[in-house]
């Protein structure tokens, strides 16, 4: 039995609200997984914040009309799950390249990043993208480094005078 109108416009509804404010989208070719791995691959986007869909190709392409994915829309050809990052642009990649790795029947087709067209093999790249909390680790590490070096360099001299005289002290 089909959809109807209203279901239709539902999910072109839902798919273009997650669009419209995803960093990074992600279409995959599924064919041949079982439903077990389906569930398996679902669990683990739920797991890492990751909406996926497994949406028809012709309300895929009305969802993301006006949405930076619309480059996508011409190549959404075949049985597609269609798989969007919520905060972290590399959090969708992550777990799809995970997933890949150990089932060869996902396929990755499309890989978009802020409305770029991208291949799929640079969904790599896309996946070593830190998270935001490393990157602020990152950030504070990379600015607290000069300082530090500032405050032993400061530190150094007095530090030295102070072995000189008790290097003198013990040899008298």
């Amino acid at each position: 039995m089909g959809l109807t109108l209203d279901a239709k416009k539902a999910i072109v509804e839902e798919v273009n609200s997650i669009a419209a404010v995803a960093p990074s989208a992600i279409a995959a070719e599924y064919i041949g997984l079982t439903v077990t791995e389906m569930t398996e691959l679902r669990n683990a986007a739920r797991e890492a914040g990751v909406y996926l869909k497994v949406v028809r190709n012709t309300l895929a392409r009305r969802a993301l009309e006006n949405t930076q994915f619309e480059c996508m829309r011409d190549n959404l050809v075949g049985p597609l799950l269609l798989v969007f990052s919520n905060d972290e642009p590399g959090s969708a990649a992550k777990v799809v390249r995970n997933f890949a790795k150990s089932n060869k029947k996902l396929e990755i087709k499309l890989v978009s990043l802020d409305g770029n067209l991208l291949e799929p093999s640079e969904i790599t790249k896309l996946a070593s993208l830190p998270s935001l909390d490393e990157a602020h680790v990152m950030l504070l590490g990379l600015l607290s480094s000069p300082l530090t070096k500032f405050v032993c360099t400061i530190s150094e001299p007095p530090s030295k005078f102070a072995r000189v005289l008790g290097s003198k002290c013990d040899k008298q």
